[in-house]
């Protein structure tokens, strides 16, 4: 498909709609990790859910695309390529009053961050600095993938940007707190990893106990807590009760 420009910014990004085999469309907005164009597919996101169109199975927002599956029994490729040109013609980033700012209490080093010693060595940091750069920032949900509710965030300080570790660990505990390269996470369940331990979060974001088992959202904003050991337990305790262990507010 040729790129559909959109219309509503002077600047805005040109959007191109691939094929995604016989069921899925794909809503390109770029080629960079890049906020603005992030808050461009979380708004057609958005849109594409608000609008509840017949035939629309499953979106899947991830850094610059957004994936559109569909039952092509109840809707055509044309008809739904034509109404995703429509809807992103006027697009306004960040055009989604659902997003989120939410504080995330976290422990650091102590046994739940294996590598703060080694993060701040290799920058020439203390492990205090370490700590006061990753928490004083505000870091935003690019998508959620590789696990059921794993949060891929942008937003780490440049002075911070540590590649991945050459030797992966096999296994990691749910609720890490880690970077990798520019990116830091927030993992959901148990699983592998390259990227550096900082601490590690009693929070649940993927809880099949909920309603709704993703807690985080693409679009969302972060900015994480420092609690000691004690507070950690306490949190621990009351997620595995079902509680979610985290403030938010609404973002601006």
């Amino acid at each position: 498909m040729s790129p559909a420009p959109h219309s509503g910014l002077p600047s805005a990004a040109l959007c191109r709609i691939l094929n995604a085999g016989d069921c899925g469309l794909v809503v390109e907005f770029g080629s960079a990790v890049d906020a603005r164009l992030n808050g461009l597919v979380v708004a057609l996101d958005a849109r594409l859910r608000s609008e509840a169109l017949p035939g629309v199975v499953e979106t899947v927002p991830t850094y610059r695309s957004l994936l559109v599956l569909f039952d092509p029994i109840v809707l055509g490729r044309r008809e739904l390529i034509a109404k995703l040109e429509m809807m992103s013609a006027d697009l306004r980033p960040e055009d989604d009053s659902q997003t989120r700012r939410w504080f995330v209490p976290v422990t650091y080093g102590e046994g739940f961050g294996e590598d703060l010693d080694h993060v701040a060595a290799l920058h020439g940091l203390t492990t205090d600095e370490v700590i006061r750069h990753h928490s004083q920032a505000e870091y935003r949900v690019y998508m959620i993938g590789f696990a059921p509710g794993f949060a891929y965030l942008g937003g780490l300080p440049e002075l911070l940007h540590t590649p991945r570790r050459i030797d992966p660990r096999q296994r990691t505990p749910a609720g890490s707190i880690s970077i990798g390269g520019v990116q830091a996470a927030i993992s959901s369940v148990e699983g592998p990893s390259g990227w550096h331990l900082l601490g590690r979060t009693p929070l649940r974001t993927f809880d099949l106990a909920r309603e709704d088992p993703f807690l985080l959202k693409p679009g969302d904003r972060v900015r994480f807590q420092p609690v000691p050991q004690a507070e950690f337990l306490r949190l621990k305790a009351m997620s595995e009760s079902g509680a979610v262990t985290a403030e938010w507010e609404a973002a601006s």
